[in-house]
């Protein structure tokens, strides 16, 4: 079971977000906070996996809790849920620490595969947030690397063609579903691409890959 505190000010919405998290298998909500430093005496008291953080709350924002909870309790993953997706919001909480970021549209599948996510070590954004994510990456990469892998160069780390072409899809932005439209191909297909060039450029998750993909023209 993955143990999970709520943290949100809005009392219907904390109890809509608890009782949705009771149906949803393997998943056990051991607390639910007001306002963010409630959120971080719980998280002392109850030690759980993954925190599902609201940002706007009184007494101690969801900034600064994602911040002590992180420092203090490296084991618990923060996953923001938050009405607000602009880049005043994301970057900050990213900053903080949270590993995960969704939007309260987000339905039970969604922050689901979030929490398990996180706990596995993997970033658990939405697709939206995923891709405002690597645009400001891909910006801030292209100033600071060459020019554009030219065609015929020799591709590193034992790279195939086609692995190429996948991380520059990801790149971009495009999830599994898109990628396997744009290339024909099945899903399973690009999900074992997607692994084998994960474990040829030692990147853990799409946010690395993205990064690596930049720092060596593969756009």
């Amino acid at each position: 079971m993955t143990r999970v505190v709520v943290a949100d000010d809005q009392t219907v919405v904390r109890e809509g977000i608890v009782m949705l998290l009771g149906l949803l298998p393997g998943i056990d909500v051991v607390g639910a906070a007001g306002d963010g430093e409630e959120a971080v005496r719980l998280v002392a008291e109850q030690r759980p996996d993954v925190v599902l953080m609201d940002l706007r709350m009184p007494r101690c924002d969801g900034v600064e809790a994602t911040r002590r909870i992180r420092a203090q309790h490296p084991g618990t993953q923060v996953v923001v849920l938050t009405t607000y997706a602009d880049d005043d919001s994301l970057f900050p909480a990213l900053r903080a620490g949270a590993r995960g970021y969704l939007t309260k549209d987000a339905g039970g599948e969604e922050i689901a595969r979030a929490i398990a996510d996180v706990t596995a070590g993997r970033a658990g954004l939405s697709s939206a947030v995923q891709r405002r994510v690597l645009d400001v990456l891909a910006q801030g990469e292209r100033a600071a690397v060459g020019p554009v892998r030219q065609e015929g160069e020799e591709l590193p780390d034992g790279l195939t063609i086609r692995e190429a072409e996948v991380l520059a899809l990801v790149a971009e932005g495009l999830s599994n579903a898109e990628i396997t439209e744009r290339l024909h191909v099945s899903m399973a297909t690009v999900k074992t691409h997607i692994n084998n060039l994960f474990a040829k450029t030692g990147a853990r998750d799409r946010a690395q890959a993205v990064g690596y993909a930049y720092r060596h023209g593969i756009t």
